[in-house]
């Protein structure tokens, strides 16, 4: 039965991935998603409302190499951005889609809901729209410069390079009351798997995106209710590994406090997350229930036993469909580029 799961789990990411990972369209290599590359993953993700692989290649051809540069030097000051930026476009796409309505910085925004108090990279991505608006005023989309700039930092963790559409436009609004959609740290899987399949997406993709979880930090306001009062029994979840658990309780004791998610490996971007849900090292309540329910721990058990990069390849499919979702673009009549992220051209708030 192992052998048949793991088979099967192999077949499914080979038929996803037919674009190697050493191809020539990675950063090191030179070139930024010419028209060979456009037809090479036409067959794999798809490119929806007008969105295309091209589509700076005349108008700002320095569009990715300006985003790679900054995001290069924002994190070598602090590293931490990296993964900051990550789930900067989590919230972002979890939300209304991926149209920037994040950076939006006015009463009432998604900016400003308490959910999204903990999200950073906001002055790196002003940065970076700053130098585009230098060399390409008015062109680049704040939506298509955090779907790039997310690439970049993970890229630059050792994770994958996948290949962008752009061609986005940029929401005028942003509502607090929105960002309830995105999924939390505290839902089972059937409320997770609902909200991934409202994006279009499937239970593999909740499986390989939530291995994210390799790099980064949680606050431990999101998780003292699973140390201190676990279903309300002033006692620790059982199901987290005893030693583990003596750890976050004490290094958990102030909300402010923070810890890392993948516990052994924090910093690489590997499948030692999927090893440690294997171990009851889950940190989140949502990667607990991973291992639990019978849907997703043969997803979780196939990506602890195999090679890392068969999670970064995956990784890299499941994102350039997420980076898709609910996009507005010059077809539709709605949405602007602003000249500022955080900052409507054509509301004042």
């Amino acid at each position: 039965m192992k052998s048949a799961v793991v088979s099967v789990f192999i077949l499914v990411i080979l038929v996803a991935w037919p674009v190697s990972a050493d191809r020539k369209d990675s950063p090191g290599a030179g070139g930024y998603g010419g028209d060979d590359e456009e037809e090479d993953t036409k067959s794999w993700f798809p490119l929806d409302n007008q969105l295309s692989l091209s589509y700076y290649d005349k108008i700002c051809p320095n569009f990715e190499k300006i985003v790679d540069t900054k995001v290069r030097e924002w994190t070598k000051t602090d590293p931490s951005l990296g993964p900051a930026l990550l789930r900067l476009l989590f919230h972002d796409c979890g939300v209304t889609g991926c149209d920037a309505s994040i950076l939006l910085d006015h009463k009432g925004s998604e900016r400003r809901s308490p959910a999204s108090k903990t999200l950073r990279g906001f002055e790196l991505i002003d940065d970076i729209k700053s130098e585009i608006e230098k060399a390409c005023p008015g062109l680049v989309s704040c939506a298509d410069i955090l779907t790039s700039a997310s690439r970049s930092a993970t890229y630059q963790l050792g994770g994958p390079y996948w290949p962008n559409a752009y061609g986005r436009r940029d929401s005028t609004n942003s509502y607090a009351r929105d960002v309830e959609k995105v999924p939390s740290g505290r839902r089972d899987v059937t409320g997770l798997l609902e909200t991934f399949q409202s994006y279009g997406l499937n239970i593999l993709d909740l499986v390989v995106l939530s291995g994210a979880h390799t790099i980064g930090k949680a606050y431990c306001g999101t998780i003292q209710s699973r140390l201190y009062n676990f279903n309300a029994t002033h006692g620790t979840d059982p199901s987290i590994d005893p030693k583990y658990a003596d750890f976050l309780r004490r290094k958990c004791r102030w909300a402010s406090e923070t810890v890392y998610l993948d516990a052994m490996t924090p910093v690489v971007f590997d499948n030692q997350y999927y090893i440690n849900l294997q171990k009851n090292m889950g940190v989140l309540t949502t990667d607990a229930e991973l291992v639990k329910d019978p849907r997703t721990a043969p997803l979780v058990k196939a990506f602890a036993e195999q090679p890392p990069q068969m999670f970064r390849h995956q990784f890299g499919v499941s994102m350039a469909k997420l980076v898709n979702v609910g996009v507005i673009t010059g077809e539709d009549r709605i949405g602007e580029i602003r000249r500022v992220c955080s900052k409507s051209n054509s509301k004042r708030y």
